[in-house]
């Protein structure tokens, strides 16, 4: 018979290969960096547990320069005598800047600087002379220079009443106040506002105007320090207003602003964090049964080099 008649090919005569064909040390280089990878993302995944259900994502912001332009009290008008508080203080600022106004360095109540640039705010004022200055404050919560200060007089009845300095009130004079100058706080979380009496002549009774068409009076029995909670449904920007009464017909009147964030993407719902949990635990028998998959291949490779190496295990193998 011809040669070329010849059907015996000589891949399947059993000789043993020359070479091998399967790259064997790369895919074991990409198993062991794969598997440090998931080794890594264990540990961290151990250290820093995702956030449970409802949690909020954090971010931050850079400290940029403080506000260096002045807000100016243009109403009242320096040397201004009024017979009646509250009074509207009124004037220009740094847009979007927040404005505090002090009245002979206590803290008279926020207001928040318009795009326009300008503020307008009621505030109580202390029996006697009053020393108006007003102080902007940016995001960051870092405040800019004072304005020019304003001097106004409140000639309470009788006229003959003297001023009233720092926290020394007595009874004379009834007033609020409150460092809750700004309130960072989001929807549907409550919100705790610090509130101080001072003077006047107990029981008190509070009415707070939440600016969000909500108001809740408070009583109490004495001039001790209460926090008032409240819980906005909306984002936004706020007016919060005080008006407190004590028993002799006294009021008084404190305005702070408040700011309602945006409502922030929760981080992982429960669902989410199990999936993202179960996803991890996933990877890990996956990745024993691919190192298991080219072990059994390298294994079976060995064999087979060994069976057919050996002449009396493949007799009938033999050319």
């Amino acid at each position: 018979m011809h040669h070329w008649l010849n059907m015996s090919h000589h891949k399947h005569s059993g000789r043993l290969r020359p070479h091998e064909y399967t790259s064997y040390l790369p895919l074991t280089l990409l198993l062991l960096i794969v598997g440090l990878a998931l080794t890594i993302s264990s540990v961290y995944a151990a250290g820093h547990p995702l956030p449970e259900a409802g949690s909020l994502g954090l971010t931050g912001t850079m400290p940029g320069p403080a506000p260096t332009v002045a807000a100016v009290i243009t109403s009242p008008t320096s040397q201004k005598h009024v017979s009646s508080t509250p009074t509207i203080v009124a004037g220009t600022c740094p847009a979007k800047t927040l404005v505090e106004v002090y009245k002979n360095d206590i803290f008279a109540g926020s207001t928040f600087c318009s795009d326009t640039g300008h503020f307008s705010i009621e505030i109580d004022l202390l029996i006697g002379q009053n020393i108006l200055i007003a102080r902007v404050y940016n995001a960051l919560n870092q405040p800019g220079p004072n304005s020019a200060p304003v001097t106004v007089f409140y000639d309470a009845l009788p006229p003959q009443a003297t001023s009233l300095t720092s926290f020394n009130f007595g009874g004379a004079q009834l007033l609020l106040n409150s460092d809750a100058v700004y309130r960072g706080i989001f929807p549907d979380k409550q919100m705790n506002v610090p509130l101080d009496i001072l003077g006047g002549t107990p029981p008190y009774a509070v009415n707070v105007q939440w600016g969000d068409s909500t108001n809740k009076v408070v009583p109490r029995n004495d001039d001790i320090p209460f926090t008032i909670d409240h819980t906005y449904k909306k984002p936004g920007v706020y007016q919060v207003s005080f008006q407190a009464s004590d028993s002799q017909q006294r009021v008084a009147f404190l305005t702070v602003a408040s700011i309602v964030n945006g409502q922030p993407a929760v981080v992982a719902s429960g669902a989410t964090a199990k999936l993202s949990v179960n996803k991890l635990l996933m990877l890990w028998p996956l990745y024993t049964a691919s190192a298991a998959v080219v072990l059994s291949f390298w294994l079976g490779e060995r064999r087979e080099k060994r069976i057919f190496g050996n002449p009396t295990l493949t007799p009938h193998l033999q050319v």
